[in-house]
Parts: C-alpha cells; structure tokens; sequence
C-alpha cells in the first residue's frame, strides 16, 4: 500500500496535495483498494464553494457506492475529466492520474488540521 508523506489525509480516507494556491484532492490508496473496482466518478459540484467535510462527489465501484468528503472547506474549482472515460485510473494510480478535483482552499491554515502521514498509517491499522 502506497502513503506519500508530502500529503495530508482525512479520517473518511481522501488525501489533499497544496500546489501553490490550489489543492489537489483524491481517494487514499487505502480507499480505493477497499472500494474494489472502480466504475464511475461524480462531482457535480464545480464552481461551487463547499464546506470542510462536505460531500463534493461520489465513487461508484461495483458493489458499492461512496461519498467523497472535501478535506479542506474551498471552492471546487475543476474535476479530473480522465475519470469520465477511465474511472479506474482511482485505483492504478490515486495519488497521480487518478486525482478527483482540484480545490481552492477558503484557509490553507485548515489543512494543518489534517492528518500527516504516520498519523493516518497508524489509523488505517487499527
């Protein structure tokens, strides 16, 4: 299982990257690998400024379907249009390609509140 140490994670297992200004944001290794196949993404929320810990989409696999949480409150500012065509670039690659959207963070304060890297491998452990 794969945990970047540049990123932040949330306890609903989404991850944060900031790049300058913007936030990318996506579904933890973990996540994806717990949801199984992936099959559809949807994010109907571009261009709108959501709250911390709101739900900003939806990951369909195939048993099951999955709210995603914005980790940091912003305004969703693109969505990752990959995923229309090849929804399961979330499970090959979700740290890379596989990125959901991209966010304008309210307060880039906020994300020192998230989770670092050793606190979320400790809490998928248990």
């Amino acid at each position: 299982m794969n945990f970047p140490e540049q990123l932040k994670y949330t306890q609903e297992h989404e991850w944060i990257r900031l790049e300058g200004d913007v936030a990318v944001v996506g579904i933890t290794d973990f996540a994806q690998s717990e949801l199984g196949d992936i099959v559809f993404v949807e994010v109907e929320t571009v261009g709108k400024s959501i709250a911390k810990d709101a739900v900003f989409g939806t990951v369909e696999a195939v048993k099951t379907v999955s709210d995603l949480f914005l980790p940091v409150a912003g305004e969703v500012i693109e969505f990752n249009t990959a995923l229309n065509n090849s929804p399961e670039l979330i499970n090959s690659d979700p740290f890379g390609e596989g990125w959901i959207v991209k966010i304008k963070p309210s307060n880039v304060g906020d994300l020192s509140e998230l989770m670092d890297v050793a606190t979320y491998k400790s809490f998928v452990a248990h």
